[in-house]
């Protein structure tokens, strides 16, 4: 899976070149509270004036800072964010996709979760299946889910190759799933699985687990 190499993203990669100094970071942080003349931003940080002209430069260049002449005394400038500046810096809706598919081994916990789990935060369709699938899924995945308000009740493991399409986007939520299937194109949840220990504190964790990397990742993917 790439990334595509697109203006946004050159911008976000400027900014974030840019934020990787200290004391262009410290600057931002406090541009975020009002504006500051060169003046005050040396005394701040205690750096000579030289230095903090080259940092004012770099943050100029990157679109995250502006200079404008004081009202007042036409002598002074002060330094302020640029309208928008921080807007992007966090990854953006990257990739257009038809139908998530959460594949583990047995299609009998995770996946099942992450496909309940996923159909509370979005629209896009998804599912789930196993390379292994059993025959039913497990109780504690079904426990886990109703303490949570979900219902698993009708969910049963299905076999991969009778699911998978050339358009989904593969999440594989099982490292014997994901090692098992090294050509899969997609990307790798690598979660303990519950059922090792077969307690609630396991599927608890397991739970928000998936849980938390639904949340991080349903704000990446558009309906294609």
């Amino acid at each position: 899976m790439t990334t595509e190499l697109t203006e946004d993203f050159q911008a976000r990669a400027a900014k974030h070149a840019a934020l990787a100094d200290p004391a262009r970071l410290r600057i931002i942080d406090l541009l975020t509270l009002g504006d500051y003349s060169p003046t005050e931003l040396q005394a701040e940080l205690g750096i000579p004036s030289n230095l903090l002209s080259h940092h004012l430069r770099t943050l100029e260049t990157a679109g995250l800072a502006t200079r404008h002449r004081s009202e007042a005394d036409k002598r002074r400038s002060y330094v302020r964010l640029t309208s928008g500046a921080l807007e992007g810096l966090s990854p953006g809706r990257e990739h257009g996709v038809r139908r998530v598919l959460f594949v583990c081994t047995h299609n009998s916990a995770r996946s099942q979760l992450a496909t309940a789990l996923w159909r509370r935060v979005s629209e896009i369709p998804a599912t789930s299946a196993g390379t292994h699938p059993a025959d039913r899924v497990a109780q504690g995945a079904i426990d886990i889910a109703k303490r949570h308000g979900i219902n698993l009740g009708k969910a049963s493991p299905r076999q991969l190759a009778d699911v998978v399409t050339s358009d989904d986007f593969i999440v594989t939520v099982c490292d014997n799933a994901h090692e098992e299937l090294p050509g899969l194109e997609g990307i790798h949840w690598s979660v303990p699985d519950p059922l090792r220990l077969n307690t609630n504190v396991a599927f608890e964790h397991a739970f928000l687990d998936i849980s938390n990397r639904i949340s991080d990742l349903a704000p990446r993917l558009h309906a294609a």
